[in-house]
């Protein structure tokens, strides 16, 4: 029956992989996009 624990514990292992992969990536995302929409700073007298 250790087989059991096998075929649904691989499956589960790697859909937690793949989810958390897209969680950081969407982080990643979210954290550049804010970047993106701050103004940048004007340098005066160049």
């Amino acid at each position: 029956m250790w087989y059991f624990a096998w075929l649904l514990g691989l499956p589960l292992a790697a859909i937690f992989a793949v989810m958390n992969a897209m969680w950081l990536e969407l982080q990643r995302d979210r954290k550049l996009a804010e970047e993106d929409d701050e103004p940048s700073p004007v340098v005066v007298g160049e």
